[in-house]
């Protein structure tokens, strides 16, 4: 469906182009206005059905609302048509349900621009009404009443002239409405100049109603029309005339019967939540006309069944408005429910797809799209959806081609202050202050709304978070955000709005927003990482974004580290972040980005990073600290243990807050050198902080002690559990699993699954990579494929870059052919382990490969054994001998 876009054609002296205003499916809600006209239309019919039951619920509405921009005016003015004739409604949309009903649909725009009031509204109503061809007394007279009184010596033809009413609607209502008169006053048998003058008339009819004569039998049967000729014939009482529309329509003969379908467009422009008097004459009109079926749009959900509006409105309440209780239904569901429930609709974002069809078809020459391809995939990208930024790109086309220039796809990476105006136009001034604060924000509640604004009262974030542009996730850590246009537009869009900030504003409420975020990680718990990582993402954001102090973002990288999660924080550096302008918030975004990212790519990138980042100079001494000590982890792990030392060595001397993992670092370097009784030594001094249990672990399952090794990484979880560090637990399970996959141990599938099960919770590829290496060792020497697996492993293990989880993957593959006592086996693994260990470190573990086949060294070796190499090569040999002689039993999973 589509009409003539001036706007457009009024742009371009070019008389080849063809504009159309393109009209995207909007299926469903089509769909969910016809199931509930439908059922609308079965419950009319249905013979308890009474117009003039003032009590019962009322279910004659529905409602689509949405985000300004967003099509809520043109679904309208499509469903109006489509409604009004079937070859208007796209072939997509199918078919109505109701066979022969007549409906009769009247769109009321109520936008300022219309200038609406609510005598043009019922005149709307009536006039549409005036094609049934008949007169409808009952209204017709109290009408006539009405408008002598209100409008005296401006006759109601002159005025529906000058409005364009008697245009669109024809001039048959001001005749109908003297048949009435002039029907009823023979009906009372009044001389012909009495039944001219509608006073004396409905005096005469009041009076033989009051008597229940049979002359006005066919009016009797209107319990309240004699109240309301009588009332006053003012605004308020003209709201209570449909009722007798109600009652009109009722008796209208069956070749005559008629649904009105009226579509209220532009709610949201009627009034405010303080302001409600418009609103309440129109819910009049909704609740006295049952038979009529409305179809409103407007930015916000109608309110009308919330209880809390009793005595602004007259009919409030879930008991009378039950379709209006429940929340807005997806999209994706196109079925109506039971009548009563759901009769509120959010209209969604275009898809990419209809995105890219309305801007085909907004614009052509020769039959052609002439927006090209790459240019409708950026404006559908930018746009989220949004089918106004559409239009608004549109017109920039136009404009940059009336300029002389072809218009490029970087043409349309672009923000249209125009949108801030459409979005603001109808929020109060506190709203809009509260809008620009939580553009700050990713997601937001109410609380961080609030702070972020500086206001001392809550009740403008209450305001806005009901608004269309707002989006809920019930179940996020914040469950407010913005559409994301809105939100980009409105941070970045030269806003020439009448209160617009000042940089100096922006600069204020981001400090506001910082500080507030702030708060609310400092009172949460020690060990609520959602709040630690949510609070992280949003505060490095704005700190980033703004140029501000680091404040307590400096204390919550230092929890986000202490624990080894390594949650993602999806999170890049800023544009300056490498540059002479770069912060250190854009660096200490890069440093924990970076230290989340090394799970996951090769740890040469990572050093590369790190290094980048400790050079720039611009972190805070501990926070340097940090970059030094994860440089050197990363280095270690490449087998560049001299650089490794000497970071380790620059952090631990320095005495802050990683010296003890510096120290553990240390201890460790020594075991990777074969310095055994020096790192035992060290372990004995690093205390919890330097993890003490798990560096006795590491040294003791290398000598083949695996029942101590075992008892050390198992006291290492549980201090782990107790401090509540899950990445630890997890890490020294997994060893744990590791060591005791060398045994006959029968519990060794139990140690296996709890190291998946807490890894499962962390992002840890080394101690991941351990717990798979320990279920190789479960099945080594038997015919569990262990050789493919090996193979499998050793190319994912090659792209991370972990020297050291090369080498422990040859020893398995070494410990599998000792115990099937395959000696060329055992010689390849040993040449790789070699190769691997040339530089020196973890070069014992070509002694273990050795010790395991019970082969002679071929080399004198440097390692220096706790106890010495002879014991060292019978604890080894006897671990392969043990599973020769005791094979582990058959797997769980059958193999």
């Amino acid at each position: 469906m589509a009409g003539r876009d001036l706007r457009a054609l009024f742009s371009t002296n070019d008389r080849t182009l063809a504009a159309a205003e393109a009209f995207t499916n909007r299926q469903a809600q089509w769909e969910f206005a016809v199931a509930a006209l439908t059922e609308h239309l079965r419950h009319t019919a249905s013979p308890g059905f009474d117009p003039e039951d003032l009590e019962a619920a009322r279910d004659n509405v529905v409602v689509f609302h949405g985000i300004g921009g967003i099509g809520k005016s043109t679904l309208s003015r499509k469903l109006e048509a489509a409604l009004a004739d079937a070859g208007q409604r796209p072939v997509q949309w199918g078919s109505p349900g109701w066979g022969t009903a007549r409906i009769l649909p009247v769109r009321i725009d109520l936008a300022r621009s219309a200038n609406p009031d609510f005598e043009t509204v019922v005149l709307t109503v009536r006039l549409a009404l005036a094609e049934i061809g008949r007169p409808l007394p009952a209204f017709d007279l109290a009408l006539r009443r009405y408008w002598e009184h209100q409008h005296p010596g401006d006759p109601l033809e002159d005025y529906l002239n000058r409005g364009g009413l008697a245009a669109r609607f024809g001039k048959a209502l001001p005749q109908q409405m003297q048949s009435a008169l002039s029907d009823v006053a023979q009906a009372l048998l009044l001389p012909g100049t009495v039944g001219s003058a509608v006073g004396q008339v409905t005096g005469a009819l009041v009076g033989a109603l009051r008597e229940h004569r049979q002359t006005v039998r066919a009016l009797a049967g209107c319990a309240r029309l004699a109240d309301l000729l009588e009332a006053d014939p003012d605004l308020d009482s003209l709201s209570y005339y449909p009722h007798l529309l109600a009652f009109e329509l009722a008796r209208l003969p069956a070749t005559k019967q008629v649904t009105p379908v009226i579509l209220l467009d532009g709610f949201e422009e009627i009034g405010d939540r303080t302001h409600r008097d418009f609103e309440r004459l129109l819910q009049r009109l909704v609740w006295l006309l049952p038979n009529a079926f409305f179809v409103i749009t407007g930015r916000s959900r109608l309110q009308w069944a919330e209880e809390a509006l009793q005595g602004q409105l007259d009919f409030t309440g879930p008991t009378a408005w039950p379709g209006l209780t429940a929340r807005d239904i997806p999209q994706a569901r196109t079925e109506f429910p039971a009548r009563g429930r759901e009769r509120q609709l959010l209209i969604g974002d275009f898809s990419l797809e209809d995105c890219a069809d309305y801007l085909a078809r907004r614009l052509s020459a020769d039959g052609r799209p002439l927006i090209s391809n790459p240019i409708r995939a950026v404006i559908g990208q930018r746009s989220h959806g949004l089918p106004l930024y559409l239009d608004l790109s549109v017109m920039r086309f136009l404009e940059i081609r009336r300029s002389g220039r072809t218009p490029e796809p970087a043409d349309f990476d672009h923000d249209f202050p125009a949108l801030i105006a459409r979005t603001l136009s109808d929020l109060t001034a506190p709203e809009r202050h509260v809008l620009r604060s939580v553009s700050l924000f990713s997601s937001f509640d109410v609380t961080l709304a609030t702070q972020a604004a500086g206001l001392p009262q809550e009740a403008p974030a209450l305001r806005l978070i009901e608004r269309p542009f707002v989006r809920e996730t019930p179940f996020g850590l914040w469950p407010f955000h913005l559409h994301a246009l809105i939100r980009a537009t409105i941070r970045g869009a030269d806003d020439q709005t009448d209160d617009r900030w000042s940089p100096g504003d922006w600069q204020q409420a981001a400090v506001r927003a910082l500080a507030a975020l702030g708060e609310q990680w400092s009172g949460g718990s020690d060990r609520d990482r959602l709040l630690l990582v949510g609070c992280l993402r949003q505060g490095l954001a704005i700190a980033r974004d703004y140029r501000l102090d680091l404040d307590w973002l400096t204390d919550a990288a230092w929890t986000y580290i202490g624990d080894s999660v390594w949650e993602p924080l999806d999170l890049t550096a800023g544009p300056e972040a490498e540059g002479a302008r770069a912060t250190a918030a854009d660096l200490l975004v890069e440093l924990l980005s970076t230290l989340a990212r090394r799970q996951h790519e090769n740890r040469a990138r990572t050093v590369e990073r790190l290094v980048a980042v400790a050079d720039t100079g611009l972190l805070p001494a501990e926070l340097h600290e940090m970059a030094v000590y994860y440089r050197a982890k990363a280095q270690r792990d490449l087998g560049h243990t001299d650089a490794s030392r000497q970071g380790m060595h620059l952090v631990a001397d320095g005495g802050g807050r990683l010296a003890p993992n510096a120290r553990r670092g240390l201890a460790h370097l020594s075991r990777l050198a074969g310095d055994f009784p020096t790192a035992l030594e060290a372990a004995a001094h690093l205390g919890w902080a330097g993890r003490h249990h798990r560096v006795v672990g590491d040294v003791r399952w290398v000598q083949g002690d695996m029942p101590l090794a075992a008892q050390a990484f198992g006291a290492a979880r549980a201090e782990g559990e107790e401090h509540g560090k899950s990445g630890e637990a997890a890490m020294s399970q997994a060893m744990r699993a590791f060591t005791l996959a060398f045994t006959t141990e029968a519990t060794t599938d139990d140690e296996i699954d709890l190291a998946e099960h807490l890894l499962a919770q962390v992002d840890l590829r080394a101690a991941t990579l351990d717990a798979r290496i320990a279920a190789l060792l479960r099945d080594a020497g038997t015919n569990t494929a262990v050789a493919d697996r090996i193979q499998v492993l050793a190319a994912e293990i090659s792209t991370s870059g972990l020297l050291f989880m090369q080498a422990k993957l040859e020893l398995a593959r070494a410990f599998h052919h000792a115990i099937r006592d395959d000696r060329a086996g055992v010689a390849s693994a040993i040449s790789q382990l070699r190769e691997l260990t040339r530089e020196g470190y973890y070069a014992y573990y070509v002694d273990l490969a050795h010790f395991m086949a019970d082969l002679p060294l071929d080399s004198p070796s440097h390692t220096r054994w706790l106890n010495g190499p002879q014991e060292a090569r019978q604890q080894w040999r006897g671990l392969v001998i043990s599973r020769r002689d005791h094979p582990m039993p058959t797997r769980r999973d059958g193999s």
